[in-house]
């Protein structure tokens, strides 16, 4: 007998959420640009800045990304098991 394909909830909200937190996020990168580029550009221990923000900025997407295609239906294929 054939197995009955089971049915994934689709991440709706959370491809909502992380959507607004990237929208939000550049909005001030692009509103903030010279605040920002004070606090990056002053050396030391603020070096780290850009290197957060560039992992914040990349969770984020890249998590959105990742809804957005399960959303629409597309998923990775799966390989298959060898034995």
């Amino acid at each position: 007998m054939a197995k009955d394909p089971v049915k994934k909830k689709k991440p709706i909200s959370k491809m909502v959420f992380t959507g607004v937190v990237t929208v939000s996020l550049y909005t001030t990168l692009l509103l903030k640009q010279d605040v920002i580029n004070d606090y990056f550009g002053r050396g030391g221990v603020y070096a780290i800045l850009p290197i957060a923000t560039a992992f914040l900025f990349s969770f984020f997407h890249g998590s959105f990304t990742g809804s957005f295609w399960s959303v629409l239906g597309i998923e990775a294929k799966k390989r298959k098991e060898v034995k």
